[in-house]
């Protein structure tokens, strides 16, 4: 496995992320809700969402104290519903200018501050984008950003990529981040409606920081995916040994020519807590 299983229960350390992509077309927001009640995760993340979905999903704030919203009716709105506090926030346009992703600190119970950044770039299609350059510049400009850095670090979204893809590999190799799937299923997540046809397409990357308490594919609800619910531990003596893939010289020149390709470097992405 790449991620060890957590050896502590530590409340004040834990962090729950929930993610699901809703379906905008969708309109079963009680089933995302109770989930929501059913799952208590630290952290929502929504895509897809609206606005619409978000007066629908407001009665969360309630609990969920702490909001970064981006609703829009292009299938790529992102909404974040947070327990812990939130610094530094900022919604960006990195590659798109109508494909958003979102960056932070969250604040853990112990007042841990983690850089989190949630991603939805569009998928290569003959109705979006002909091919997948911009998603894979988006990808290698934030594995760039977090490449050098050594605070805790969570990357999460629908990345519209595979988790064995060459894309997502040299997101890996270039981030230094780890997954928390491998070595212990695929956890398949789009399309929710075709038991023969399913992708993992939902994902979460983390720094060596945390150790795995839990992972799980949560039931459907009337979207094209299921929402994934993935709990960290903060541990670093435990975890700091724990290795994911490493860059060659050709991986970074292969980055870089994704990233020339659409005007975008590593100074462009928000970097909260700098």
């Amino acid at each position: 496995m790449e991620v060890k299983a957590s050896r502590i229960q530590n409340e004040e350390n834990r962090i729950r992320i929930m993610t699901s992509n809703v379906l905008t077309p969708n309109r079963n927001y009680k089933g995302l809700l109770d989930l929501v009640a059913k799952y208590q995760p630290d952290v929502l993340v929504t895509l897809e969402t609206d606005l619409w979905w978000q007066e629908k999903l407001s009665v969360l704030e309630t609990d969920y104290r702490y909001t970064i919203k981006c609703p829009m009716d292009n299938l790529y709105g992102m909404h974040v519903f947070s327990k812990l506090p939130l610094e530094d926030m900022a919604i960006q346009f990195l590659v798109e200018p109508d494909v958003p992703s979102v960056h932070a600190l969250v604040m853990l119970r112990s007042n841990i501050k983690v850089r989190i950044h949630f991603l939805h770039p569009a998928p290569p299609s003959p109705t979006e984008n002909s091919a997948s350059s911009e998603r894979d510049a988006e990808l290698l400009v934030i594995a760039k950003s977090v490449s050098d850095e050594h605070i805790p670090i969570i990357v999460a979204g629908d990345l519209n990529d595979v988790a064995w893809s060459e894309t997502t590999r040299l997101f890996r190799k270039i981030s230094g981040l780890l997954d928390p799937r491998i070595g212990r299923g695929m956890f398949n997540t789009f399309h929710a409606a075709y038991w023969f046809a399913r992708w993992p397409l939902d994902h979460l990357f983390h720094s060596e920081h945390f150790t795995l308490t839990h992972i799980e594919r949560l039931p459907y609800y009337g979207s094209d995916h299921f929402p994934m619910l993935v709990e960290l531990m903060y541990d670093l003596p435990n975890g700091a040994d724990q290795e994911g893939l490493e860059a060659d010289e050709e991986d970074h020149e292969w980055a870089e020519s994704k990233m020339e390709a659409h005007a975008v470097e590593e100074d462009d992405v928000h970097e909260p807590g700098k």
